[in-house]
């Protein structure tokens, strides 16, 4: 198991846009896939982008089956995104509390898409296409932000609903 240290806030290769993957199928990319799922499960997260571990190519990693960071989550099925693109299907949009492996602590809320397209390619090169909604879709949004160098709190309109976990909700902590 290799897990990776992961970027923190105010790292500056999290704020640049990542470069495309070219190579599928290559050793490399299915070691770094794996270390990214090592990381993200180490860590209880909900996804994981490229970026977050110091890679900067376009590819995102997601899982929810049950996570503790997420007890009343939808289960959102293992997936490996590359090269993604993000397509809103309507104009409705859903506020809610995210966090992030690299602002650890903390939660803010986010207005989102709440129903899209997302496309890409797996590790082989195929490519695939979904609609989703609800969580999953927050997630998707979430982790290919970090793709073109946004972070969560970047898109916090409302800087009172950000904060410390440990303050914002002290039953649950």
């Amino acid at each position: 198991m290799a897990v990776r240290e992961i970027l923190k806030m105010g790292n500056p290769l999290l704020y640049q846009r990542s470069e495309e993957i070219t190579e599928f199928d290559a050793p490399e990319l299915r070691a770094l896939i794996k270390d990214m799922f090592d990381t993200m499960a180490e860590n209880e997260g909900a996804g994981l982008a490229a970026p977050q571990i110091g890679v900067m190519q376009r590819l995102v990693i997601f899982s929810v089956e049950s996570n503790p960071r997420y007890p009343d989550a939808e289960t959102v099925p293992r997936t490996i995104l590359i090269n993604p693109e993000i397509e809103a299907l309507d104009d409705e949009r859903e506020a809610g509390w995210e966090g992030c492996l690299s602002i650890p602590g903390m939660r803010g809320v986010v207005s989102r898409p709440s129903h899209i397209r997302y496309s890409g390619y797996n590790e082989h090169g195929e490519k695939f296409s979904r609609e989703v909604s609800g969580f999953h879709a927050r997630v998707v949004q979430h982790e290919c932000d970090h793709l073109d160098g946004v972070l969560y709190p970047m898109r916090i309109q409302d800087i009172r609903q950000f904060g410390y976990e440990t303050a914002l909700f002290p039953d649950e902590v």
